[in-house]
């Protein structure tokens, strides 16, 4: 990779988006692509360019970054008929920063190998205040070299990046670590539920988490949500809820995991495209 090497993005969402607004104030050359073409505009105005489809950015860009939702997502992005393995370009460096599974990271490995690309898995942990500030921790599988090929661009998006081993341990990480966001948005749900069930005001149990030893900036940001009754999702309980069955998948089925699992499962029908900490209002019902 060059000094200034041309970057590719793929997935405007959520985190997609500021994350790539953070590459382009950086000085990187910019392509983007997204299926929502609107969801481009921005960063056009801001001096990127766009890419018809995926093989097309994969011409114009010498590391490919992907933010998008699931295994489907990544399946049709890599392999598909204008995906990024049907350009005829080799040489690539593929950093897939989706929460996705273990499985789907190696199997794309294993295919980006074949067409001379190399892929890295590195999922983030953190939400939209921390794209927006390029305080995410990274936690990225793969080969060694090809992480510390691209660390320079990392430091612009996280705060940490970590490199955990072999293709999809970055995966395994993050579901580790979403796991236990499952478990602090139901507990900090039932401790507000709690203390309204008794009388106390939401604004006090707030001020006595955010000072204790369990003060943290997830309690303090959902503990926020709860009192504005402000389920606007930055982080959407659909997603955590497919993390969640993607870590059973892999075998996390201990009391809390599967306790977790199922309130999840159970609140997304209705709740899927709130913000996590809706999940009070599944509890509450």
């Amino acid at each position: 990779m060059t000094a200034q090497p041309r970057v590719g993005w793929i997935g405007l969402g959520n985190m997609g988006t500021p994350m790539s607004h953070r590459l382009l104030a950086a000085g990187y050359p910019l392509t983007v692509y997204n299926r929502s073409k609107d969801k481009e505009e921005a960063l056009r105005a801001a001096g990127a360019a766009t890419a018809d489809s995926p093989a097309a950015l994969a011409q114009q860009a010498d590391v490919v970054f992907l933010m998008v939702s699931d295994d489907q997502a990544i399946r049709e992005l890599f392999a598909g008929p204008d995906g990024l393995l049907a350009a005829a370009a080799r040489g690539k460096l593929l950093v897939n920063m989706s929460t996705v599974s273990p499985g789907i990271s190696e199997e794309m490995a294993s295919l980006s190998q074949e067409h001379g690309h190399t892929y890295l898995d590195a999922p983030v942990s953190g939400s939209v205040k921390q794209a927006e500030t390029g305080q995410l921790v990274i936690m990225a599988g793969g080969d060694e070299a090809a992480f510390q090929q691209v660390q320079p661009l990392f430091g612009h998006l996280g705060k940490l990046a970590l490199h955990l081993g072999a293709t999809g341990n970055g995966n395994r990480a993050k579901l580790a670590i979403n796991s236990l966001l499952g478990v602090y948005a139901q507990g900090l749900a039932e401790t507000f539920l709690f203390a309204r069930q008794h009388g106390l005001r939401a604004e006090d149990m707030q001020t006595i988490v955010t000072n204790s030893a369990l003060g943290n900036v997830f309690s303090k940001l959902k503990g926020e949500a709860i009192m504005a009754d402000n389920y606007q999702a930055a982080f959407a309980l659909k997603l955590l809820a497919k993390d969640l069955r993607l870590a059973q998948a892999e075998g996390l089925n201990t009391p809390l995991a599967q306790t977790v699992h199922q309130t999840f499962q159970q609140a997304e029908p209705a709740l899927g495209d709130e913000d996590v900490i809706a999940v009070i209002k599944h509890l509450q019902a």
